[in-house]
């Protein structure tokens, strides 16, 4: 059985002259987490829809569990799941009254019940979706999503508009998915999520993938940095070989490639001159840096 979920080669797309996905290819394990990540108007959601089968490449290649989204979609969305970035649901209609109708229309769904309880909303079941909070409509999507038990999930900014508790409530709604050997696709601008839940990033930038790794191997291409209000008087600072070192608003900046090395210089330096080191803080590098610094750089 081939091992993967989604396997994407030389996609294209086009809307007139915007070329909106240059060439895009990506292969996604089955009980992966891969988040894909960008910019707005990177290409992210048009690719996305192309792997959903809601629209068709003008080039390349996509094979969901082997078979085309578009030509096959009948097997695919059996074993499929999407939260897209707006749901379009009736208002008026209560959160379990929405779930009942989706069921209908599932094969092999949950049970209401279940899905409530998945993401939280038993509580709030009886409440009309126009009167739910964002964050808890967002939930509902979720739950949505995952009625039908699917093997590959798509998931599309899924906490934008939830507060850092629904947020983290939803990380764990992932990881039990994952654990139950489901395939993630997700986007998102929280780059903290990223870096939390995949197994895997890829970064694009103005329809192509720029950079793609384990988080890990991501944040390991930015250095790390070490910061501090410049010491008064003429203090000069020690050397680090492995650094950078830059003093601008007050402020020493130190990007170091071996951070405990040329931390433990900075401090041995500091007690032998008798040199407070005011607000020092050391942190490695994180998949926001990585980011922005690649965003910039373009």
């Amino acid at each position: 059985m081939d091992d993967r979920a989604i396997d994407v080669e030389g996609l294209r797309r086009s809307y007139g002259s915007l070329e909106a996905v240059r060439g895009v290819s990506l292969h996604v394990g089955r009980g992966e987490l891969f988040a894909l990540l960008g910019t707005n108007g990177a290409g992210k959601t048009t690719t996305i829809e192309m792997l959903e089968g809601l629209q068709p490449p003008d080039a390349g290649r996509v094979r969901i569990f082997g078979m085309d989204p578009i030509a096959d979609r009948a097997a695919v969305r059996t074993r499929t799941g999407m939260m897209l970035q707006s749901g379009g649901f009736t208002g008026a209609l209560t959160a379990r009254e929405t779930i009942e109708i989706w069921r209908s229309l599932t094969a092999r769904p949950r049970s209401a019940d279940e899905a409530l309880e998945l993401v939280d909303l038993r509580g709030r079941e009886q409440v009309a979706v126009e009167q739910l909070s964002g964050g808890e409509r967002r939930r509902l999507e979720l739950a949505l999503a995952v009625l039908g038990q699917p093997e590959l999930l798509f998931l599309d900014e899924p906490t934008s508009g939830m507060d850092p508790a629904s947020r983290r409530r939803t990380w764990e709604v992932i990881r039990q998915l994952l654990g139950a050997g489901a395939t993630v696709l997700l986007t998102t601008h929280y780059l903290e999520e990223a870096e939390a839940l995949a197994d895997r990033v890829a970064i694009m930038h103005e329809g192509s993938i720029i950079l793609t790794g384990t988080p890990h191997e991501v944040v390991a291409r930015s250095p790390a940095r070490i910061t501090f209000r410049a010491p008064a008087g003429e203090s000069e600072l020690p050397e680090l070989p492995a650094a950078t070192i830059s003093i601008g608003g007050g402020r020493v900046t130190i990007e170091s490639r071996e951070l405990q090395a040329d931390l433990t210089r900075l401090l041995t330096w500091a007690e032998r001159n008798s040199v407070e080191l005011v607000g020092l803080a050391a942190r490695p590098a994180s998949l926001e840096d990585v980011f922005l610094e690649q965003a910039g750089r373009r």
